[in-house]
Formats: structure tokens, sequence, C-alpha cells
């Protein structure tokens, strides 16, 4: 155990997710004696039922797409269909081995792990049954769970939440998927490739609409090629069982009828019961308030992840976890930009974006300060080779550095890395544009962009 002589942690960790765990390495690594309290697997949602299990699904989704169309490459193949239990075992082998080595490395940094329930019963202590673990100071990373909406209960059979979706060991024939956003577009991919019909319900006007509306009309035209149907700006009203599976009604009159509905509206926090306003910790709607380096209304206490109002992406858990850690060690690390965050949404086509959208944009610097650029894939080599279509997309502030850039293909999240550089280093389009990108691949596309932006486009006209 590496506890002080005193008996006391230099930091105490509720949640062993993605938040939870880098900061209890980092502290670790910094000096620091660390508990962490989760009362599941370590790794949390990311690792169990969230990043790592829906990528491999999709990864197997596309290998049964490319079977499918081999013949266009010259290759000949046979798609017998899906083996789910195969894909399953796939699936959990991915997550099992990443899990086997997560555990090594907490044993390895001296991480003392406790398996239990943990709820907060003072500023500096975590009680997990009858034991209480004291702290100098307490991290709450206690994540979140698929969300529903007022009266929509999930009975896991026929309407399902994404950790459902995960188990389930059939294709079904039919879904409905309620929620447009980054899980119910991935989810719907993965279902089209495996050979179900999907429509997807979305009360906004567009997929994917935290995202540039230029990139969720190219994502729009690709499933509506893939035949994946989608009733935009069209409420949730009502479900109820039927002999062959559910039939959902929208506000507008439509009535869809499918074997399975997944509510794909969200996640949210997990705070409650906890007994974290018992001791001071404010919360808004369910999320505890934390200042930019995650500290929360009580000076002993500090909070990362999905249970915080930030984007809930296992890399800014990650990267807020870091964060707290570093500050406790007496460093000063500087507070994350949210802006410069990547996103990536591995459907297919992908959808990758970091920085500020166009309207976005616009609306914090006003419309005559803004330009953008769309740079299709059509000219680029690799993207032929791929079959593939979509664009990379510039927002730049006029005269300044790219703000924004927003881009859509097969395999197109690998080029966020150079995409959140040149957003983070404030690069201009002429100090990207000068660099020399391989060819041929799609990292060209991102070069060239820039190229074009600066009046300089070598693959493109207009």
């Amino acid at each position: 155990m590496t506890e002080d002589s005193a008996g006391v942690f230099d930091l105490v960790v509720l949640g062993g997710g993605s938040g939870g765990y880098a900061a209890a390495l980092r502290a670790s690594g910094l000096g620091l004696s660390v508990a962490l309290i989760e009362k599941a697997e370590v790794g949390g949602t990311c690792l169990h039922r969230g990043c790592i299990p829906t990528k491999a699904l999709l990864h197997a989704g596309a290998v049964a797409d490319s079977a499918r169309g081999a013949s266009q490459f010259g290759v000949q193949a046979v798609f017998d269909g899906i083996d789910m239990p195969g894909v399953a075992a796939y699936k959990d082998g991915v997550v099992s081995q990443l899990y086997r080595g997560l555990q090594s490395t907490l044993r390895a940094r001296k991480v003392h792990l406790v398996e239990g329930e943990g709820r907060l019963v003072s500023p500096t202590a975590i009680a997990v049954g009858d034991t209480v673990y004291t702290g100098r100071h307490l991290l709450l990373a206690t994540g979140s769970v698929p969300k529903s909406l007022p009266g929509l209960a999930i009975d896991g059979a026929r309407v399902i939440s994404s950790d459902q979706a995960l188990a389930l060991a059939h294709v079904p024939a039919s879904v409905v998927v309620l929620g447009g956003g980054v899980i119910g577009c991935e989810f719907a991919s993965v279902w089209k490739s495996f050979g179900a019909e999907v429509t997807i319900v979305e009360a906004l006007p567009h997929l994917v609409p935290a995202e540039d509306e230029d990139s969720s009309k190219l994502l729009e035209r690709a499933f509506r090629r893939r035949g994946i149907k989608f009733e935009l700006g069209s409420r949730f009203a009502g479900v109820e069982s039927t002999e062959s599976g559910v039939r959902v009604r929208t506000e507008n009159g439509k009535d869809l009828h499918a074997e399975v509905l997944l509510v794909a509206v969200g996640r949210a926090p997990v705070s409650a019961g906890l007994g974290y306003e018992s001791v001071g910790v404010q919360l808004d709607r369910g999320y505890v308030k934390v200042d930019s380096y995650c500290l929360t209304s009580v000076p002993t206490i500090s909070a990362v992840g999905d249970l915080i109002p930030t984007l809930q992406l296992a890399h800014v858990g990650f990267a807020e976890g870091i964060l707290v850690a570093e500050r406790l060690a007496g460093l000063d690390p500087a507070p994350i930009d949210y802006d410069g965050v990547p996103r990536v949404t591995y459907s297919q086509p992908e959808v990758a974006s970091v920085g500020l959208t166009e309207a976005v944009a616009k609306e914090r610097y006003g419309a005559d300060e803004v330009v953008t650029l769309r740079h299709s894939l059509v000219s680029n080599g690799k993207s032929k080779i791929l079959k593939t279509a979509g664009e990379v997309k510039l927002v730049q502030r006029k005269d300044g550095p790219v703000v924004g850039i927003h881009m859509v293909g097969d395999r197109i999240g690998e080029l966020i890395g150079e995409a959140q550089l040149v957003f983070n280093w404030e690069a201009l389009p002429s100090d990207v544009a000068q660099l020399i990108h391989a060819h041929p691949s799609q990292t060209e596309a991102l070069g060239e962009a820039h190229l074009a932006l600066t009046g300089k486009p070598l693959h493109s006209h207009d």
C-alpha cells in the first residue's frame, strides 16, 4: 500500500475510468501516494462499454463491407454473413488485452486499487463499506451512464441503450436509432455494415449536429448512398411493442417499425447518492461544477471526465486527470483549451474536426472576419484508391491563423493529429502550405487545402 507514515494518501480517486486512472498514474509518477477506488473494472466506460468495443465493431463492419465490395478492386471474395459470437470474441479479446495491460500498469506504478463502491463522507474522505480512505485531496471521476428521455423506459430487450447494444448476440433485422449524434451514427454505421435496415431519428436539423454543417451534410449524403435512412428535425413522441418489435412515433406523425429501438440521446453524469452535495460540492443538473483547473467548490476536491460539463471524450478525461495530478504535485499546468480538442465520429465515412465551426467562428469574430475553404478529396490519389469521397474544410480568421479544421472521409480521423497541431499552434495557412506531405496519402488533402487557402492551389480549381 502506497500510504505515507500518517496513513493518509496524497490523492484518493473515486472512479477508475479514463479521467480517474489517468490522474492516478500521473500523480503516482510525480511521487504522490494514490488510492484509486472503482466499483467495477478500471478503464470505465471507454474501455469496457464505449470507445474500444464500439470501434472494434466498426472495424468488423468495415471488414464485412470490404468483403462485399471486393470485386471492385479485382479481388474475388465471398461474403457469407456475420458470425456474432465470433465478432463478440474479437471485440472482447481486444478489451481484455487492454484491461490486463491497464491493471499491470497500475500495479507497476504502485497505485493502491480499491474494489468497491465509494461514497464521499467528508471533504477529505471516501468510504467504501466500513473502510474510510483519507486523502489530502480527493478526485471525483464517477463518469456517466446512457440517458433516456422522460417517459421512455429502456427495457434492455426491445428498447436498448448503447451498453446493451454492445452485448447483442444477434444482428437485428431492423433498428430505429433515436439520436443522430456520435453514438447514434456509429451504431447506425455498424448495423448497416452488418446487414440491418437502419433509420435514425434526430430532433435537430442535421446528423452530428455539433459538427460543422458542411460536414453534417456530407455524412448525410454518404449515409443515403449506404441506404441508412434518417428523419431530421423529427422529435420522438412515443414507442410501443408490436409482435415483431417496436413501433416508434414521431411528433410529425410518422410511424417507424423496427425490431429494436436504440436510445442514443447522450449520457448523464453519475453523481446522485454519492454524498457530493452533503459535503458542499456544487452541482448543476447533475454535473459537478468546476473551475478551469477542475477544482470544485470545495478546496480539497477536484472532478474530471464525464462528471463535469466538458466534452464527453476519453482523451478529454485523460487530459483533465493529468491536469489535476500536475496541479497537486506543485507544477504549473495550463488550463485545457477545449476548442483545441480533436473530435472524431468513427462512422463510415468518418467525421473529424478540431477548432471552431464556421458558424461559431462567425459568431465569435464577425462574419466579415472569417474565411473558409473547402477542398474535395476527389483529386486526392489515396482517397481514389480507397474509393472514398469527402473533403477538408478550413476555417481561417481573416489574415490570421486557421481556427477550424473539418474533415469527412474514410480513415480521415487519422489526419486529426496534424490538424490539431495546426490549430493549437495557431498556424497560418502559409506555415502549413510550405510543408511537404507524403504522396500518395490522405494527408496531402490537408496540405493542399492550406495551399489553396494561400492562393497556390495544386490539384484543385474553382
